[in-house]
């Protein structure tokens, strides 16, 4: 490692939430075993209506702080890689926090192995507090992507920031996680996984997926199949093992897309314009793999129109059962 940069930059991008849960963020990544010199949390506020800056003057040289024009969590993560001089990245969301012991974990994981250019590491919406973790051999990120199912959100691992390259988040719209995540896996030479809950995820109202007015789901639907659009494309540009897990990400991205249209618009004209739409950018049928049973089973009802219409009067009640 480096002695002439941090070892992590902790990057929390705000707007507008409660200035005690940020400072929460800040003071979870406080208590870890960084020194001052080790460790470098930047605050990117979006163009907040009233800045924070004045309720964490107690931090003082621990934070650095810019404040920016509103431009959405794209730009406001890209400006803190843009400033961020450690030699790995972490992304925060400021109402979420990172738990110690299992964090503590995975930063051993790169103290010990400074090869790694990622660990991926589990969530948890408690403080727990287990100690019994098991982790993966280190693999190509390529690799992972095909043998596992991923959690594409951005602050789900700590990565080198060498990785990186020119790849950054598109501006502009939501689901901008399921873009840059697999594009930063295949970058990845040595990567690294853990079951420690190293990360605590605040679930609340809000979020883009609980948006369902009409001009929200609109927007959901059109950046996400933005996103399958650029994955599929870039699937057919990068070499043979980059291809296959790409592919598999494509695949389980659009196998979601088709089940949300179902559970938000439950309409057989939106799923057969929905169908129609894949076809023509040779999205579906959906690729006869063994992913997983759920995307066996979910393959084999959509093959067919009886399939999607059993689907589409079941799962919708399926989901409002539980």
């Amino acid at each position: 490692m480096s002695k002439d940069k941090p070892l992590i930059s902790f990057i929390l991008t705000y707007y507008n939430q409660p200035v005690d849960m940020l400072c929460e963020c800040i003071d979870s990544i406080l208590r870890l075993s960084l020194s001052p010199s080790e460790r470098e949390i930047i605050v990117v506020d979006d163009g907040s209506e009233i800045s924070p800056m004045n309720e964490f003057m107690k931090y003082g040289d621990d934070i650095v702080y810019v404040r920016q024009k509103n431009g959405g969590l794209s730009v406001a993560r890209n400006k803190g890689i843009e400033m961020a001089q450690g030699e790995y990245l972490q992304f925060v969301d400021v109402d979420d926090h990172l738990i110690q012991v299992p964090y503590e974990h995975c930063m051993d994981m790169i103290r010990s192995n400074d090869t790694i250019d990622m660990v991926m590491f589990d969530f948890a919406n408690n403080d727990v507090t287990d100690t019994n973790y098991n982790d993966t051999d280190v693999m190509t990120g390529s690799e992972y992507m095909l043998k596992h199912n991923i959690h594409a959100t951005a602050w789900g691992y700590l990565f080198k920031r060498g990785t990186l390259g020119n790849l950054r988040f598109t501006p502009g719209i939501w689901h901008e996680d399921e873009e840059f995540t697999p594009q930063l896996l295949i970058r990845a030479e040595h990567v690294c996984a853990t079951d420690a809950k190293a990360y605590y995820y605040y679930k609340h109202k809000g979020t883009i997926t609980t948006h369902k007015d009409e001009e929200s789901m609109t927007k959901r639907f059109k950046d996400i199949r933005g996103v399958l659009d650029r994955l599929q494309y870039l699937c057919d540009r990068v070499p043979q093992n980059d291809r296959l897990a790409l592919q598999r990400r494509v695949a389980q991205l659009t196998m979601d897309y088709i089940y949300q249209v179902i559970i938000q618009q439950h309409s057989q004209k939106a799923l057969d314009a929905c169908i129609d739409d894949l076809c023509s950018k040779g999205l579906f049928p959906l690729p006869d793999r063994d992913y997983s049973q759920k995307y066996k089973w979910f393959r084999k009802m959509t093959n067919t129109r009886l399939g999607r219409t059993v689907l589409l009067n079941t799962l919708p009640l399926l989901k409002k059962e539980r």
